[in-house]
């Protein structure tokens, strides 16, 4: 007999069980399925969306992304992740914490109260997991985890952008957080590296670039060991703007930019990345108005759902 109380965003007795229903497509969307819960106390990572949609070029959009994102994700719940040996969910405690609210119409106050939120979370979870929005989110984010983990950390991006162009210096703005980052000491440049680059920029500050056409050139498992060796074991924070991906992959972003990583490609890098000192991720700028396939939001899932992997085999 079917148990019609199944719905384990609200059912689940504990934060490591599996939750397989039967129908993928009903109940509450919770990343993964996982339990909804703002008492994070014992929980290894909790989920958050920030539906933050400011100046993403050209293709507003992304404070869908999060709803989008979640919703893929429960396809992806019925087994653990392919290929990986074990499930994610049986070694980490894993919560949804839903997203953090702001005024769209007080657009200078949203980095505070996006710092402040997630702050609040690493109080008691070990570490956030997430889900955007613009990819001016990683900035609070950044903020919040150096703080946590007494930064800077090393920052290892996935992008078609460096996002370290120079602005006034205090404005909201998707292209510019990373050199905000180095400039307050939130990452190193020196063990910091961005994969799958394909836009000019002449002043990196210091982060190496391991560009799209040199990503084409290698194996997969040949960029992850460059970005380990930058690295080097300190505290990292892994952000995946899904434009990395190349538009065939991901139509759905608000900077598309021909040329890109494969899935394939990137997901390979990923799980190449076994090693990785990781305290803070996220995954950003699915834009799903511009996919109505809804491909771009299944692969920032799989992007997410690959990083919890990573995590749980953290050193």
């Amino acid at each position: 007999m079917t148990d019609h109380r199944k719905d384990y965003a609200f059912t689940a007795t504990t934060l490591k069980q599996r939750t397989h229903d039967e129908a993928m497509y009903s109940g509450a969307l919770s990343f993964c399925r996982r339990a909804f819960a703002r008492d994070l106390a014992g929980v290894d990572v909790a989920v958050m969306g920030v539906p933050l949609d400011t100046t993403v070029t050209n293709r507003p959009g992304t404070r869908f992304g999060p709803r989008a994102v979640r919703a893929a994700s429960t396809q992806l719940a019925w087994s653990r992740a392919w290929p990986s040996a074990f499930d994610p969910f049986e070694r980490l405690a894993v919560a949804d914490w839903g997203d953090v609210a702001f005024d769209p119409g007080r657009p200078g106050e949203t980095p505070a109260i996006i710092e402040a939120a997630i702050s609040s979370v690493l109080e008691e979870a070990k570490a956030a997991l997430v889900i955007g929005g613009d990819h001016f989110t990683t900035y609070p984010a950044l903020r919040a985890a150096a703080k946590k983990h007494g930064g800077p950390l090393a920052l290892v991006q996935f992008d078609a952008h460096t996002d370290t162009w120079q602005d006034e210096g205090d404005r909201v703005e998707h292209g510019t957080m990373f050199w905000r980052a180095v400039r307050e000491g939130l990452i190193d440049p020196a063990h910091s590296v961005q994969i799958g680059i394909r836009t000019t920029n002449d002043d990196p500050l210091g982060i190496t670039v391991i560009d799209a056409i040199r990503c084409h050139r290698s194996t997969p498992e040949e960029v992850a060991a460059e970005a380990l060796r930058v690295v080097g074991g300190r505290p990292a924070y892994l952000t995946f703007d899904i434009d990395a991906l190349d538009p065939s992959c991901a139509p759905g972003t608000g900077t598309p930019v021909c040329g890109g990583l494969f899935s394939w490609q990137a997901l390979a890098m990923l799980r190449a990345l076994k090693g990785l000192n990781l305290v803070g991720m996220d995954v950003v700028e699915v834009s799903p108005p511009y996919d109505h396939a809804e491909i771009t939001a299944l692969a920032g899932a799989t992007v997410a759902l690959e990083m919890l992997c990573l995590y749980a085999v953290r050193p």
